[in-house]
């Protein structure tokens, strides 16, 4: 189970920091990843990390001001977003993906879903 925390209304250029946090699943075995779909758009990529931590990967417009980072001694990844713009507006979602697959952007590859946390970023 992944249970996704964090999310609120923020102004734009604003902070807000996610949490997902696992449980009945061996945490350290997963990449872990950040996804979002807005109303009326298909789920997107935002970030993900491998199992160890040793490598994260990025959508493109979320670069330099989204930060994906992990704590496996907590069972918890953290998604930290900073600079925020409103089209960051969406519904975000924790997802795992075992380790023996790649930490991939495809949302059909992952393995477990959180219930999502909404964020709003107003201009």
């Amino acid at each position: 189970q992944l249970q996704a925390s964090g999310g609120g209304l923020v102004q734009a250029g604003g902070s807000l920091r996610l949490s997902c946090a696992a449980s009945g699943l061996t945490f350290k075995s997963y990449h872990m990843g950040w996804f979002r779909q807005a109303p009326g758009k298909e789920r997107e990529f935002v970030a993900s990390i491998t199992w160890k931590g040793g490598s994260t990967f990025y959508l493109d417009s979320v670069k330099g001001r989204f930060t994906i980072s992990r704590d496996n001694a907590k069972n918890t990844v953290y998604l930290q977003m900073n600079s925020l713009k409103p089209e960051d507006t969406a519904v975000y979602y924790c997802a795992a993906v075992y380790r023996m697959k790649p930490a991939t952007s495809q949302p059909r590859e992952y393995d477990y879903w959180g219930q999502g946390t909404q964020v709003t970023v107003s201009s």
